[in-house]
């Protein structure tokens, strides 16, 4: 059976990645030719997907460690798409069939994310959750964006995060990192920008507006005498991240588990097509740029592979799957 749009034949199946277990993506990650492609609700697009982002949370969320509040199994894991809109629900006001979008497609990261995500041949997302897509980024580099650039922005607006103040960033160089040094400079017009990362990144990060960079194989953060506004963690380190700031100043980090020391505080982010309109003019002109890894684009026959690299953590920047069927 097929289901035909004015500019489209849409199957009625789809090939897709999916795990019916929780573990180990390796393990439990398997290709299936047979997926149903999402219904449409009202407020949805139907997306056929270019590219996907992966991010540390899929695989966390493959190996269990969120199923107290995720979908019920089988899931089809990716939360970042970039592709074209092929169908539109009936309450849908702006996005029209050919659009080319990009989006995090679960608006509450670890609240019962959709069972049908972006490692699919076609997904459907919420329309207020897209935007479209920059004209000058390739479909890879804004699949890179969407969950890195949310996060880092949210993380920021939650600090109070304002022009002329410090910031610390831990793990500068992942795809948050990387997000949060741009931002903080070319966005909220940070004062100073300094971070974290091993030696071999140090330059990249120079070049993104990092005013100084530490190598966190030689130097401790938390020992240097200068302290900051808001040190954004993003690699769950708050026991040393809360003795690097300011009297007053504010310590976020986005490692979902694991204590918290004070003042720290975490957050989970809240998916927007809205807050990805308001960065488009900074990605368009260049002054934000994604970060993908040199060996970060994986074709969908290597999801699995794609996957075990993301895990070891030392991934500059994203990975992204590409060309998708």
């Amino acid at each position: 059976m097929e289901i035909t749009t004015s500019n489209a034949s849409i199957p009625s199946k789809m090939k897709a990645w999916i795990y019916v277990h929780h573990g180990k993506p390796v393990d439990v990650l398997k290709l299936n030719l047979d997926v149903d492609v999402p219904q449409l609700k009202e407020d949805q697009v139907l997306i056929k997907v270019v590219a996907a982002g992966l991010n540390p949370v899929d695989f966390k969320r493959m190996l269990g460690m969120f199923k107290e509040s995720d979908s019920p199994l089988p899931i089809v894991p990716g939360y970042d798409v970039a592709g074209v809109v092929l169908k539109v629900g009936s309450q849908v006001k702006i996005l029209k069939e050919g659009d080319e979008v990009y989006g995090n497609i679960n608006e509450k990261g670890l609240d019962h994310p959709k069972r049908y995500g972006t490692l699919a041949e076609y997904t459907a997302a919420e329309e207020k959750l897209l935007a479209l897509k920059p004209k000058n980024l390739s479909f890879v580099e804004a699949a890179g964006v969407p969950l890195a650039i949310g996060t880092a922005y949210e993380g920021l607006q939650k600090t109070g995060f304002s022009a002329g103040k410090s910031i610390l960033v831990l793990g500068g160089a992942g795809g948050v990192g990387t997000m949060v040094i741009q931002l903080a400079k070319h966005v909220f017009g940070a004062s100073k920008v300094a971070t974290t990362s091993s030696s071999a990144k140090l330059e990249l990060l120079k070049s993104l507006g990092a005013d100084l960079t530490i190598d966190y194989t030689k130097d401790n953060f938390e020992d240097l005498p200068e302290k900051f506004d808001v040190v954004y963690d993003a690699v769950g380190q708050t026991e040393r991240a809360v003795k690097a700031v300011k009297e007053g100043g504010q310590v976020v980090t986005i490692e979902p588990v694991g204590a918290l020391t004070a003042p720290a505080f975490r957050f989970i982010l809240t998916s927007s097509g809205t807050m990805l309109e308001k960065l488009n003019p900074f990605l368009e002109n260049g002054k934000v740029k994604p970060v993908i890894d040199p060996r970060g684009t994986f074709p969908f026959s290597q999801t699995p592979e794609a996957f075990s690299y993301l895990e070891t953590g030392r991934v500059t920047g994203k990975i992204v799957i590409h060309q998708i069927p």
